[in-house]
């Protein structure tokens, strides 16, 4: 599949099912809301969005608010949803869901849990 050919319907709900299952779609955008609990994380996160976005030159929408971010991908060229914000919002989700492997960082404060 080239990379900016728009998913069919059926398919792109089993890829978000299988793949992304946090994920949901909002129109012609793969949407996902991440609970931060303060500003301090929701900036963080969002400048971490930011460089995933920029490394893939492909970039997401964000919403910021203080206990939160709300990233949308869509690939406006093929008016929907292509390989592109699959791959994104996976690495995306791998960034914003990882914690330490206690038993590696044990004895460390975490202040994020």
């Amino acid at each position: 599949m080239p990379e900016h050919e728009r998913y069919a319907d059926d398919k792109l709900a089993e890829l978000i099912k299988q793949r992304l299952p946090e994920w949901r779609l909002e129109g012609t955008y793969l949407a996902r809301t991440y609970e931060t609990g303060n500003w301090n994380r929701t900036v963080m996160l969002a400048n971490a969005i930011a460089y995933l976005g920029e490394k893939a030159w492909h970039h997401p929408d964000l919403f910021l608010g203080y206990p939160s971010v709300k990233v949308l991908l869509t690939t406006h060229d093929a008016a929907g949803i292509t390989a592109r914000d699959l791959a994104l919002a996976e690495e995306i989700e791998r960034l914003a869901t990882w914690l330490p492997d206690p038993e590696i960082f044990k004895g460390v404060e975490h202040w994020f849990d």
